[in-house]
């Protein structure tokens, strides 16, 4: 299976796996699954922590280092086509990124692994 991790999954992941749920831990680990991160997710993050609404390790190779450690299959650049996606999308939720991770999920035909339930109003597959 191919997953898509929304920020707060990828952050528990890294440093507080206890907050995943039993099966989103469970699949996180299973080594069969393809786990992606969405550049818009990094961008979030680093907004987060450069606004200081979120604090994380100093050094730069933080989520890098973390991320190869996770065993993440690859990044999903922001391109043309998830953004005419997202166009086509309704405005069930309100933040931008999270819209950019379900347009990407439907295009890319990934599992979106998060806890947001409103992800479950969107055609797309949500695992939590």
């Amino acid at each position: 299976m191919k997953l898509l991790l929304d920020s707060h999954v990828l952050l528990w992941a890294i440093d507080q796996p206890e907050l995943l749920s039993k099966k989103a831990r469970a699949a996180l680990l299973n080594e069969s699954n393809e786990l992606y991160v969405s550049v818009g997710s990094i961008w979030e993050i680093s907004l987060k922590v450069q606004s200081g609404k979120l604090k994380l390790p100093a050094h730069p190779d933080y989520l890098q280092s973390n991320l190869r450690q996770l065993g993440v299959h690859g990044y999903l650049a922001i391109a043309l086509f998830h953004v005419y996606q997202l166009a086509k999308l309704p405005l069930i939720h309100k933040d931008p990124i999270d819209r950019l991770l379900v347009s990407q999920a439907i295009v890319e035909g990934l599992t979106l692994v998060t806890k947001d339930k409103v992800f479950g109003e969107y055609p797309v597959a949500v695992m939590w």
